[in-house]
């Protein structure tokens, strides 16, 4: 049984890294600039902020739609896949 050797970048190595600098960010942000914060929560529908939930959506759509990534970044070497020919 032959086994393939996966190696994962720099992203995928420090992801938790990542994310909590994000989680700082985010509330660093929320506490030095509040009027952005309160311009946020304008967008507002039934207790339900629009813009996390569009952000939410973007985040879990392409896992719906199983995105192959890999692929994503080489679309620039064959573009035809954008569009429809007939």
């Amino acid at each position: 049984m032959s086994y393939k050797c996966i190696s994962i970048n720099l992203f995928q190595k420090y992801l938790t890294v990542w994310v909590m600098i994000c989680m700082a960010a985010g509330v660093a942000i929320g506490k030095l600039l509040p009027q952005i914060t309160a311009f946020l929560n304008r967008f507002d529908y039934a207790g339900i902020s629009i813009p996390m939930a569009i952000l939410i959506w973007l985040m879990i759509y392409p896992m719906m739609m199983k995105v192959d990534f890999q692929s994503v970044k080489n679309i620039g070497k064959n573009p035809k896949g954008w569009f429809k020919y007939e």
